[in-house]
């Protein structure tokens, strides 16, 4: 099976509703645990990466890139 690909700032929906209702998350952190904020109620969940690629369902969006100038 293909590794899903993901990144800061994308909107992904998870296999499991939120009990809001709502089932877009925003990735807002991402490291060993992964970061995510519901699009509905705003509540954020904070999870393992191990256990997020396994509940994660499809990338909705993708963040538009970003270009840092230094």
């Amino acid at each position: 099976m293909a590794e899903k690909e993901f990144g800061l700032n994308d909107i992904v929906q998870m296999k499991k509703p939120h009990p809001c209702g709502e089932n877009r998350w925003k990735i807002i952190r991402m490291g060993a645990d992964i970061r995510i904020k519901c699009e509905g109620c705003g509540h954020s969940v904070m999870i393992p990466r191990r256990e997020f690629t396994k509940k994660l369902k499809k990338v909705l969006e993708k963040a538009p890139a970003t270009t840092e100038a230094e």
